[in-house]
């Protein structure tokens, strides 16, 4: 769709050119027996990045999750999770399918659990209830409007759960806008957790892929569980080419996309007919809300008809995200039609 502006996702963003000769030139071997130089090579980077002692490429962070869901949890055992996560909501029920966990689900403001939103939901294993196997947090909280979980709360999070022996694991899929928005190395964000999985796909940039990080014990179980999947790639070095570009560049310019964020969101903040909390707008996603009796599906279909792609995330609320394939003038073109077309409603 040439001259689109897609504001849907930062997973609809293209590699470079520069990206696209990277991945071209790429050195490959097979994965699955461990010889893709290129693979391996963003491993041990991942695991530098993030302070740990071994990382694991996966095709999707759907993937990643979902290993890490299994790494630490048993079949009838439950997942604490935040009510809009992606776990839950997102990724096709497979913490049931591949983990046989539940998850239980819990409603927090913005999305950002603490321990107090936590702990009343911990149980032992009885003779009434599932036992609480595994904490989840998801950092940012995509379908809350990306919102950051800063690091004070964490600790609290990490002590708590180590305090009753449960493991954690991050949904780190921003988890580098995150770390932009709070001014804090992704390292210092995410060393209490058991296993963090973060995407290359989004923000960073990369075509394809994400990584499971954690220790070396549990990245050699990661990988029995990714084959099991049917993640089990080859010659995979071509996508890891552009995943360590995402991985060295990418986070440079996060700050763009939640400058232009921003600015869509104070637009939208001084239209009649709209809802927005600006202080929930930390990183590159905007979410609003549509009032007096306005759709979201028809607002979405009059700007698609303009070229301009948003998601309707519920019968009245619409979601915008930035990223790197839209420019400040793009987002300014965007800001122009919704005023229009929100008018005209």
């Amino acid at each position: 769709m040439t001259g689109t502006i897609d504001l849907r996702s930062d997973t609809v963003t293209r590699p470079s050119a520069e990206m696209r000769a990277a991945m071209a030139a790429a050195e490959v071997g097979d994965d699955v027996y461990g010889e893709d130089p290129t693979v391996n090579h963003l491993e041990r980077r991942a695991a530098e990045v993030f302070g740990r002692e071994a990382a694991l490429f996966v095709p999707t962070g759907t993937m990643g999750n979902q290993i890490g869901i299994r790494l630490h949890t048993q079949p009838g055992q439950e997942v604490i999770a935040e009510s809009r996560a992606h776990i839950l909501d997102w990724e096709m029920a497979t913490t049931a399918v591949f983990s046989g966990c539940l998850v239980r689900a819990v409603e927090a403001d913005r999305g950002i659990l603490t321990w107090k939103h936590i702990e009343p939901h911990i149980y032992a294993r009885g003779a009434f209830r599932a036992a609480t196997g595994l904490i989840e947090i998801e950092n940012t909280a995509n379908l809350a409007g990306g919102g950051c979980t800063p690091v004070a709360m964490l600790e609290e999070i990490w002590a708590g759960a180590k305090g009753r022996t449960l493991p954690t694991h991050l949904d780190g899929a921003r988890i580098f806008n995150a770390a932009v928005a709070l001014g804090v190395d992704v390292k210092a964000l995410t060393h209490g957790f058991d296993t963090v999985m973060f995407c290359l796909s989004k923000g960073l940039g990369a075509p394809v892929g994400s990584m499971l990080v954690g220790s070396a014990d549990l990245m050699d179980r990661a990988r029995l569980f990714r084959k099991a999947l049917g993640g089990g790639m080859r010659q995979a070095g071509v996508l890891a080419a552009a995943g360590l570009m995402a991985l060295e560049q990418g986070p440079k310019r996060l700050h763009e996309d939640h400058a232009n964020a921003r600015m869509l969101a104070e637009a939208l903040a001084h239209m009649d007919g709209v809802e927005i909390d600006l202080d929930a707008v930390e990183t590159n996603i905007v979410i609003f809300k549509l009032v007096e009796g306005r759709s979201a599906s028809v607002l979405t279909a009059r700007l698609k008809a303009r070229g301009i792609l948003m998601t309707a995330v519920g019968p009245s609320s619409v979601r915008i995200v930035t990223h790197l394939d839209v420019s400040r003038g793009d987002c300014i073109t965007a800001a122009e039609a919704l005023t229009e077309e929100i008018e005209a409603a």
